[in-house]
């Protein structure tokens, strides 16, 4: 006690000091802190979002939020499927060489030290179709914020060191996601390149390692001048007004000349310029021999699998089955024998309750849809022995085919309520708020709002089940398989399975009949 009563004594007037406060009521607000800004429940912060289209193309779109942190950034129409005229991987490289040197900021620490004043964080995000440079702060540090955001997209140096560096990383990358026991990142590439053979989604998303030491800064500028223009482009925010963030946009981005532009010789490469070929589903089998058996987590060593994922043309996130889609997805649902929790978990799932509760030998069965502007890919991941790949394939090709059956009421109630409740308990992300409101206006200049959503999910019907499913089951499947994979099926066997000679689908159900 006395040595507290010390510490006390020698705290500075402006410190809050226990001694000097101790009979302050809790009516009445402490000293040095900040005013109380309280919350108005008849404020509409939530309830719209703000769409600008300026006169070069660029559109800035905003969500204001109640709170003293807000997220923005910037998201390109990019992404490995515009990689069909370079050396697979460019985006990649892009992802890991964000937040370094820039024209103003001399490299990575610099620009840490920057976001640390403002309370900030910040991320940069490729996939096949977008890239997603994003940052959250405070709000009274937006423009610093943002001006960085605006160099690291505008104004990279991309310098030997930092290209070093990405090519460690990356090369790190591709070795841990072979020794890792979950193969589900390599499965999604194997399982994409099947449906869209060389065309694409079908690209591959991470660098293959012959093209880490081929690419380099004149490739990424070349692509640059080519993809980051300004009608492709989408600035979100969340938790900002609306005009505020115009205004920094006036004040950072549109006033920084791409390095590209400023220097003609750094983008000497002959490359056609932009690329806009739609998505052809193709279908078809990748498979990978692999030996699993020594694949170990800490101490405990796991049982050895094989996976396999197959996969069906799916929809476009514009198409009118899209809703219906992703009700079907999670009525599928799934997940790993393991997982523990109840129907909030997906437990009453069709993939828990007709395969993972029946079939002890099989370790993971999980339902997947991927849309995107043009075309879609629905596909099951399961994984078991290598002993038992023929009949995981069989129990997976029965589901498929099961889709196309009468759904019951309670089924589809649940699936629709639980489609509902997970997307606004994502919305109340606010990094999730700006990726949904940013991938939303960069593919259809709009956004729906979630209320919308909410009501589309609830109109679903079983009729609508029926349909997208048997719009699934018309396309040509496609195949990915891990592991050891002597008992895996062929492609033709796999396809007999799902269609038969009059194009009905076909429901055998015994182990081994449809492979005979």
């Amino acid at each position: 006690m006395k040595s507290l009563k010390n510490y006390l004594n020698l705290q500075s007037p402006r410190t809050y000091c226990l001694k000097s406060r101790c009979n302050i009521p809790l009516s009445k607000p402490l000293p040095y802190l900040p005013n109380i800004k309280y919350f108005n429940e008849n404020s509409q912060l939530s309830n719209e979002t703000k769409i600008t289209k300026l006169s070069n193309g660029l559109t800035v779109a905003t969500e204001n939020r109640f709170g003293h942190f807000c997220t923005v950034g910037v998201v390109i129409d990019s992404g490995s499927r515009y990689e069909v005229a370079y050396p697979s991987g460019i985006n990649h490289f892009l992802e890991k060489l964000s937040f370094n040197s820039t024209n103003s900021y001399k490299d990575k620490d610099h620009i840490l030290r920057e976001f640390e004043k403002q309370c900030g964080i910040f991320d940069c995000q490729s996939s096949r179709d977008t890239l997603i440079y994003a940052a959250s702060a405070e709000i009274k540090g937006l423009e610093k914020v943002f001006d960085i955001i605006s160099e690291i997209v505008l104004q990279p140096n991309f310098t030997e060191d930092e290209f070093k560096m990405a090519r460690k990383t990356i090369s790190f990358e591709l070795e841990d996601l072979n020794m890792k026991p979950d193969q589900e990142p390599l499965l999604m590439e194997m399982i994409h390149a099947a449906a869209y053979r060389d065309n694409t989604l079908g690209l591959p998303k991470l660098c293959p390692k012959e093209n880490i030491p081929i690419i380099d800064r004149k490739l990424l500028y070349t692509y640059m001048r080519d993809h980051f223009i300004p009608e492709r482009i989408v600035i979100a925010g969340v938790g900002i007004e609306h005009d505020a963030l115009l205004e920094v946009v006036h004040k950072t981005f549109l006033r920084k000349i791409p390095t590209w532009e400023g220097c003609k010789e750094l983008t000497g490469v002959k490359i056609p310029g932009f690329d806009g070929s739609v998505a052809q589903y193709t279908g078809g089998i990748r498979k990978k021999e692999k030996d699993m058996s020594d694949i170990s987590l800490g101490p405990n060593p796991l049982p050895e699998l094989a996976h396999c994922v197959i996969g069906l043309e799916g929809v476009a996130h514009s198409d009118p089955t899209f809703v219906p889609a992703c009700v079907l997805n999670a009525m599928m649902g799934g997940g790993g024998s393991f997982s523990a929790g109840g129907p909030g978990k997906g437990m009453y799932s069709r993939l828990y309750l007709n395969v993972l509760n029946i079939h002890h030998w099989i370790f993971n069965a999980t339902a997947y849809n991927h849309s995107y502007s043009d075309t879609g890919l629905f596909c099951v991941h399961a994984s078991a022995h290598p002993s038992q790949l023929a009949e995981l394939a069989e129990v997976v090709l029965k589901e498929l085919t099961n889709m196309t059956k009468s759904v019951s009421q309670t089924e589809l109630e649940r699936s629709k309520k639980q489609l509902q409740s997970m997307l606004m308990m994502n919305l109340e992300s606010r990094p999730v708020v700006f990726e949904d409101i940013g991938r939303q206006v960069l593919a259809n200049g709009s956004r729906k709002l979630p209320q919308q959503l909410l009501n589309e999910i609830s109109k679903v019907s079983e009729e609508d089940i029926v349909v997208v499913a048997q719009k699934f089951l018309a396309s040509k499947p496609s195949v990915a398989a891990l592991g050891t994979l002597k008992q895996l099926p062929s492609y033709e066997q796999i396809q007999h399975a799902l269609l038969d000679k009059n194009g009905k689908i076909s429901q055998n159900s015994r182990y081994g009949s449809i492979f005979a």
